[in-house]
């Protein structure tokens, strides 16, 4: 049986498309035809094989609106709580939530061991050349730190996924809870490309800031996850006093607080009039979370730990 779960498409709406013309495949893919059911909160319901509408059309035949499939995968029709037709392809709305202010922001985890050291020393020693970049050009500091934020997750995520699949052995939620990380990280940076416009050399440091980042903390995930998991909860610190830096500009005038853009007004459910500071404070907050997901990752290494032995935070943004 062939089933299509929250598939995407380039293009917001595509039109009907068609398997083979020829009978002997019309026939087959009518003998296989399913109902793939949606996510509930979506209440959605699509044929996964069989040829879609009343109109016969070649194979391969394409319009100005959409991608037409031999396959006959037909995208998802989405609607928001009021009926409107849901636009965003990147997330759903069961993946929308509203941010937890609350959480405190000023929490700290003092270094004591050499290798908590380590990790400290290693994020404050990358602040200085971003300081230094940057400046005061909050928006593309988002921008870059969210490129580089987005990363670890991923690794840790991929990371822990291997090993499940060795040792045959659950994960405790933690591949899950780190690929939430990622993509929340990553939505961070869809939000703040609407409001920044980095020019190229800001795009060609991001390349090469990802590529070494990337390999670095692969490999020191590898050597020591405690190590990894310490030097992003200090990396989150560090975006915290960011955005707070980024707040009191906006404060203070120096950068326009334009309208929220509405892929952030749906991703955490912000009032229509929300502005660009309560995006800031929206992202800040998930940061503080990140901060201490991976401070309580590196403390259950610290304690001789498996990650596995302590549910983790799914949902926890």
């Amino acid at each position: 049986m062939m089933s299509g779960l929250g598939f995407t498409r380039l293009a917001s709406s595509c039109t009907p498309r068609y398997l083979s013309t020829a009978t002997a495949w019309r026939t087959l893919s009518n003998d296989i035809v399913s109902d793939c059911i949606m996510a509930p909160s979506a209440g959605v319901r699509c044929n996964s094989t069989a040829p879609l509408g009343g109109d016969k059309q070649a194979v391969g035949a394409k319009d100005d609106k959409g991608i037409v499939s031999y396959w006959g995968l037909d995208p998802t029709k989405v609607s928001k709580e009021d009926g409107a037709p849901w636009k965003w392809t990147c997330f759903r709305p069961w993946e929308a939530y509203s941010a937890d202010l609350s959480i405190d922001l000023k929490k700290h985890h003092a270094p004591t061991t050499l290798l908590d050291k380590m990790a400290y020393w290693t994020v404050k020693t990358l602040r200085w050349p971003t300081d230094l970049f940057f400046q005061r050009r909050y928006g593309c500091r988002a921008m870059m730190l969210e490129t580089v934020a987005a990363v670890p997750g991923m690794v840790g995520g991929m990371l822990l996924h291997c090993k499940s699949l060795r040792r045959f052995e659950n994960s405790g939620g933690w591949i899950k809870a780190l690929l939430e990380e990622a993509e929340n990280e990553r939505m961070h940076l869809m939000t703040f490309m609407e409001v920044s416009d980095p020019i190229w050399y800001d795009r060609a440091l991001v390349f090469a800031v990802q590529g070494v980042f990337f390999n670095a903390y692969f490999l020191g995930y590898i050597i020591s996850p405690k190590f990894a998991h310490r030097v992003v909860g200090y990396l989150e610190e560090e975006a915290i006093h960011s955005y707070t830096e980024f707040l009191k500009e906006l404060d203070n005038g120096n950068i326009e607080n334009v309208p929220a853009p509405p892929i952030a007004i749906d991703y955490w459910r912000l009032p229509p009039n929300s502005t660009l500071r309560d995006v800031v404070l929206a992202v800040r907050a998930d940061e503080a979370h990140h901060r201490d997901v991976n401070h309580f990752a590196s403390d259950i290494h610290d304690q001789g730990r498996q990650l596995k032995e302590a549910p983790a935070p799914l949902g926890y943004h």
